[in-house]
């Protein structure tokens, strides 16, 4: 039987002012595993990234997402076939409870793109036990009505994860969901990616490379934009390619 592959590129390259950031990258996530995208820091992991989720345009090459060619269409365009990104950097409304923000994402994926902050509170509120499953699915139950702005960093990121989860994605991006985290923040990340991880397929850009041995199935190493290894964990840390790759980065 042959490989269930959901996101494919085919020759993605992107040039800025004559300096190829992506250089003829192939990359092939198949449905319902956990994929990572690692690499030495300028490898081009944020660029590659940036061009999966359209928010670059490539200077050449292909990108395929449930066999539909879709290169050249927009952000927005992407969320609603079912590829939607989670931010770096918290993307939540700090000054809204917890179920707010969920339901706003929830709000969002009934009324498209407009988040229509006026309308009526109660029809806002037919959306609370969809909010709420989300929020108890991503462990912030005791948190539901918290500011956004009182939680802990990682708890940010389980409110992120949940309103991207809100829009009902049958693929996930994360990028870099453990920057920034304390141990005990990265433990409870991990857990609730892999949780996310058995109803979804993800992609993930990841420094913590302890994680990335611990979540993926599947792993691709950028190295100067192209292409360096791929394969599960076993196979690309033993790589000496990688080693050196690393290594001459100055990394551990």
């Amino acid at each position: 039987m042959g490989r269930d592959v959901i996101l494919a590129t085919q020759g993605l390259t992107m040039e800025f002012k004559g300096f190829r950031a992506v250089n003829n990258v192939a990359l092939e996530v198949e449905r319902g595993t956990i994929h990572a995208l690692i690499g030495p820091n300028g490898a081009g992991k944020t660029t590659c990234f940036n061009l999966l989720t359209k928010f670059l345009q490539p200077t050449a090459g292909t990108i395929r997402y449930k066999d539909r060619d879709i290169t050249g269409l927009k952000p927005a365009d992407v969320a609603r076939l079912g590829l939607v990104r989670s931010f770096q950097i918290s993307a939540v409304f700090p000054h809204f409870t917890v179920m707010e923000n969920v339901r706003i994402a929830l709000q969002r994926r009934r009324h498209g793109d407009s988040f229509d902050f006026w309308r009526a509170e109660k029809a806002l509120r037919v959306l609370d036990a969809e909010a709420l499953e989300l929020v108890e699915a991503v462990g912030l139950s005791e948190f539901a009505r918290t500011l956004a702005v009182e939680l802990s960093y990682g708890r940010k990121r389980a409110l992120e994860i949940a309103t991207t989860l809100a829009l009902d994605p049958e693929m996930l991006l994360l990028d870099e969901p453990m920057a920034g985290m304390g141990h005990e923040d990265v433990d409870r990340t991990a857990e609730l990616i892999r949780r996310v991880g058995k109803e979804r397929t993800i992609l993930m850009v990841e420094h913590n490379l302890s994680v990335v041995a611990s979540l993926s199935d599947r792993i691709t190493v950028l190295a100067r934009g192209q292409v360096l290894a791929e394969g599960d964990y076993a196979t690309v840390s033993k790589d000496p390619r990688v080693v050196e790759a690393y290594i001459g980065a100055g990394h551990a």
